[in-house]
């Protein structure tokens, strides 16, 4: 009896650490262009459209519009390149 009450609290505690260290993760990493937006999917929409099109595709038939991703729109642009150092030959002639 003992063993068993010893065993489920091993056991629930393994649970509960676990579910601790799960972290909530995006359903889609990317940010498209395109949201669909409505008062049923808040601010800024379902944003999982690459083109105007596809998103009016999706929104045909349902109380939803097509708008502009701001986190698309508003992003950081990507660094530039590293420069790359050219050397410049000097030619020396003798006297």
């Amino acid at each position: 009896m003992r063993t068993s009450r010893l065993a489920v609290l091993v056991l629930g505690t393994m649970t509960l650490a676990g579910a601790a260290s799960v972290t909530r993760a995006s359903a889609d990493p990317y940010d498209y262009p395109w949201c669909a937006q409505g008062p049923s999917l808040g601010y800024p929409g379902e944003c999982a459209y690459r083109t105007y099109q596809q998103c009016q595709a999706s929104v045909s038939g349902r109380y939803l519009a097509c708008g502009e991703n701001p986190r698309f729109l508003f992003r950081e642009p990507p660094p530039p390149p590293p420069r790359r150092h050219h050397r410049r030959h000097r030619t020396v002639y003798p006297d």
